[in-house]
C-alpha cells in the first residue's frame, strides 16, 4: 500500500531545491544536506534545545505511576498534572523547582485552541473528571471485584486490571488521551505551525542567526527543536533515537509499537528523516521544504494515533469472540482504544487546520463504544468494535487488517 504523503525524494539526506527570499525576491539555490543525526551547531556549540519537553514527559512519566498508586489522592495526582514551581509534588527534585506542567499545554496549539477556548475548558475537564474518578471511584474498591455499575479489580491470569463500573481504566484513558492532548497537538499543531515558527521577527532573525538572548539558537529553530522533543525527548540518544524507541509511555512508545508491524516498518525513519530535513531547512532558510517536512510529520504521527486505535478495538473483538472472554484484558484494550480514539481529535491532516476527526465525530465515536449506557463496556458487542475500526481505518491510508494485527 503506498503510504508516502510526499514523494521519497523529500525525506532523503540530500535534495535540492529553489525558494526565494522574500526580503529582495532575488531567488536562491539551495542544496539542503540533512546531517547523520539529529546534530545542529553554531560556532561549536549545539543549538539543539528542548529541554521542556523533556520535563513534561518526566512529568507524564511520574504521572502515569501515580495514578496505579491507590495511596495517592485526588488533590495530589491533580497538584502533579496542574504542577506550580516550586510545590513538592514529585520524587524528583528538577521537576519540582520546574515551571512547566501538563495541563497548561493540554489543548493548548496555536492553530487548533487559540480561539477555541470552549473546547479547550471542555478538554481540560474531562481529564479532571478522569484524574479525580481515578482517585474516588477506583481507589476506594482497588480490592474488591469489579461488577457491571461497580468499580473494582479484574484478575486474568497474571494481571491485574482496576476498572470503572462501566469498564473503563481512567489510568490509561489519562495517558493516552495526553498522547493527543499535549504530544500531538503541540508537536504537530503548534510548534510545526508556521503561525509559531514564522511568528514576529523570526524569518529574518533566522536569516540574520540571530539567536535568542543568552542563548545558541535562533527562535524558529528552537520552536522546531521542541516539537521534536515531545517524540524523541526521552530516548538515551535523542541525536539518534531509532535504536532505542519506546522511550516513554507517549509518542515514542507507539512509535516503536508501530515500527515493530511489518505493514508498517519505516514510518519511524521517515519522521526522523522529516525532523532532521525540516530543521536542516531552517539553517539554509529553506522554509518552503520546511513545511513540506513538517506535513510528513504531521501524516505519519497522527497515523500512528489512528493505527493503535484501530490496534486496540480489533484485539478486543478478537477477545469478545473466544468462548471465555478474559474480561480484563477486553476493558484494558478498550481502554487503550478509547483513549487513542480521543487523541483523534488533535491529529492533523497534511495541508489543512483539520483533524482527521473532529472533537463531535470523536465523541460520537466514544458514544458508539460506550453504547451500553451504565453498564458501558460489560456489553459491547463484537460487530460494534469492528464498525468503529472500519470507520476510523476508512479516513487514513492503511486497512483494518494491517492494523490490526
Amino acid at each position: 500500500m503506498k503510504r508516502n504523503l510526499l514523494p521519497t525524494l523529500l525525506l532523503s539526506g540530500i535534495l535540492l531545491t529553489s525558494c526565494t527570499n522574500d526580503d529582495d525576491n532575488n531567488p536562491i539555490d539551495e542544496q539542503v544536506n540533512a546531517p547523520a543525526t539529529y546534530t545542529f551547531e553554531r560556532d561549536g556549540s549545539s543549538t539543539v534545545d528542548y529541554n521542556g519537553q523533556t520535563t513534561r514527559l518526566l512529568m507524564g512519566e511520574a504521572l502515569s505511576g501515580a495514578l496505579m498508586d491507590p495511596t495517592e489522592t485526588a488533590a495530589s495526582l491533580q497538584a502533579m498534572y496542574a504542577h506550580e514551581a516550586g510545590t513538592e509534588n514529585f520524587e524528583n527534585t528538577d521537576l519540582n523547582t520546574s515551571d512547566k506542567n501538563l495541563k497548561s499545554k493540554t489543548a493548548a496549539s496555536a492553530d487548533f485552541f487559540a480561539s477555541n477556548t470552549a473546547d479547550q475548558f471542555d478538554i481540560r475537564a474531562d481529564f479532571d473528571g478522569w484524574i479525580d474518578a481515578q482517585a474516588t471511584e477506583i481507589f476506594p474498591r482497588w480490592n474488591s471485584a469489579a461488577a457491571p455499575g461497580s468499580a473494582g479489580q479484574i484478575a486474568d491470569g497474571t494481571s491485574t486490571r482496576y476498572v470503572s463500573g462501566q469498564g473503563l481504566e481512567y489510568n490509561q484513558l489519562v495517558i493516552k488521551g495526553l498522547i493527543g492532548a499535549v504530544m500531538a497537538d503541540q508537536a504537530l499543531n503548534n510548534y510545526l505551525s508556521a503561525s509559531v515558527l514564522d511568528e514576529g521577527e523570526n524569518i529574518s532573525e533566522n536569516e540574520a542567526g540571530t539567536t535568542v538572548a543568552g542563548k545558541n539558537y535562533t527562535t524558529m529553530e528552537h520552536k522546531w527543536d521542541e516539537a521534536y522533543g515531545y517524540v524523541f525527548g526521552l530516548n538515551a540518544d535523542p541525536a539518534n533515537p531509532n535504536n532505542d524507541l519506546g522511550a516513554d509511555s507517549f509518542l515514542n512508545k507507539y512509535l516503536g509499537r508501530v515500527e515493530g508491524d511489518s505493514d508498517f516498518a519505516g514510518i519511524s525513519n521517515e519522521i526522523f528523516e522529516a525532523f532532521k530535513l525540516g530543521r536542516a531547512a531552517i539553517v539554509a532558510g529553506n522554509y518552503e521544504l520546511r513545511d513540506e517536512q513538517a506535513a510528513v510529520i504531521r501524516e505519519k504521527i497522527s497515523e500512528i494515533i489512528g493505527i493503535r486505535s484501530v490496534y486496540y478495538l480489533i484485539q478486543a473483538k478478537l477477545l469478545l469472540e473466544q468462548p471465555q472472554p478474559a474480561y480484563g484484558t477486553i476493558f484494558h484494550d478498550l481502554s487503550e482504544a478509547y483513549g487513542f480514539i480521543y487523541s483523534l481529535q488533535f491529529t492533523r491532516k497534511p495541508g489543512t487546520m483539520e483533524p482527521y476527526f473532529s472533537r463531535t465525530e470523536v465523541q460520537a465515536i466514544l458514544d458508539d463504544l460506550m453504547d451500553d449506557g451504565a453498564n458501558g463496556l460489560w456489553n459491547v458487542q463484537p460487530q460494534t468494535l469492528q464498525n468503529l475500526a472500519d470507520t476510523i481505518a476508512a479516513r487514513f491510508d492503511f486497512t483494518v487488517t494491517e492494523a490490526g494485527s
